[in-house]
């Protein structure tokens, strides 16, 4: 049977990349985004109420859904899948997306009056700090392809070596609060394989996380009798981390990866609540959101371009960028998706 909150709460996620990478573009942090239009503190805390637990969810579900795949082929297959699904999407994205988002930083920033070629050139011959913010080489928004395709076949190693079953009876019997505490392990780890803020470490162990513990349900079942002390932790956790950079622009690590678990846990277990169906809406999401990842924020760069060009009001830049890169990235998907090459390019 099908886990549709699985495919919901990746949904939702993918949805909230809208107003996340548009508030990016009003970030205080110390470094712009592709466009930019100021500091502003109150926006930067939204990002930071939201940053310690949307992209870290990602990567739990796939080690979960992961662990359903694996049981239906072969590490062969699997790995075959994942080429096919994450590293041509990728390498098609960093040629053909990717560079659109470095072409209007540098007209935004440095007034390059230049074309899209001459840009691309650029862009796959300049390597500064992996940004793109300078017009140099990035993987944009493709970092969490990159990073899921290359976790996906190193934890085949540790799914080799200690297979699910030697732990399926350890983890089924895992105390609540042994559960809570394994932000532990994701806050060591995060200083592994750390490539400005963007983790392998980290995201490697949320990885194996959702593949030996959080697939199994009754390790949610059991968290759901507690569901109400660790959803009152995480509402805290956040208030404390988001008041805390308010005031002081503090944004410690152990803070930010404790507050993403019990975000994870507290979503997991609303999610198999109330999100665990499948409607005409949800079924369309469902299908749009990985295309509609690859896609969004070249869209949303080029618009934000123009919107700061042309409109004055910071609340009508920032709902016309949502609401536009929004409407503008479906309708490309609507159109991708009918064109049979470039559909397998970009993953669908």
């Amino acid at each position: 049977m099908r886990k549709h909150y699985l495919d919901n709460l990746k949904s939702f996620v993918i949805l909230l990349l809208f107003p996340v990478h548009t508030f990016m573009i009003w970030n205080d942090f110390g470094l712009k985004f592709y466009v930019w239009g100021g500091e502003n503190r109150v926006i930067s805390t939204l990002i930071v109420l939201i940053n310690p637990w949307f992209m870290p969810l990602m990567f739990v579900i796939a080690g979960i859904c992961a662990r359903f795949s694996l049981g239906k082929r072969s590490m062969k297959e699997f790995c075959m899948e994942r080429v096919k699904k994450l590293l041509v999407p990728f390498v098609a994205g960093t040629v053909l997306l990717v560079p659109v988002q470095t072409f209007y930083a540098r007209k935004f920033f440095f007034g390059y009056g230049g074309g899209i070629l001459e840009n691309l050139k650029y862009f796959f011959t300049h390597v500064t700090d992996f940004t793109g913010y300078d017009g140099g080489f990035t993987p944009g928004q493709l970092w969490f392809i990159l990073f899921l395709f290359l976790i996906s076949l190193v934890s085949l190693i540790f799914m080799k070596l200690l297979p699910y079953e030697r732990w399926e009876g350890f983890v089924s019997r895992m105390p609540v609060w042994a559960l809570a505490g394994l932000f532990v392990p994701v806050w060591i780890f995060y200083y592994l394989g750390n490539i400005g803020g963007y983790s392998l470490g980290k995201n490697l162990v949320l990885y194996l996380l959702g593949y030996y513990v959080l697939a199994d349900d009754r390790v949610l079942e059991r968290l759901k009798v507690h569901g109400k002390w660790i959803g009152t932790f995480w509402g805290i956790s956040e208030l404390l981390l988001g008041a805390a950079y308010y005031k002081y622009a503090f944004y410690g690590d152990l803070a930010v990866n404790a507050t993403g678990w019990f975000g994870i846990l507290s979503l997991l277990m609303l999610g198999k609540e109330y999100l665990n169906k499948e409607t005409a809406v949800t079924k369309y999401l469902k299908g749009a959101s990985f295309p509609v990842y690859v896609i969004h924020q070249s869209v949303l760069v080029a618009l934000g371009y123009y919107v700061l060009k042309g409109v004055d009001s910071l609340l009508l830049q920032a709902g016309i960028i949502i609401a536009g890169s929004f409407v503008v990235t479906v309708l490309c998907y609507e159109i991708i998706r009918r064109i049979p090459v470039i559909r397998k390019l970009i993953g669908i």
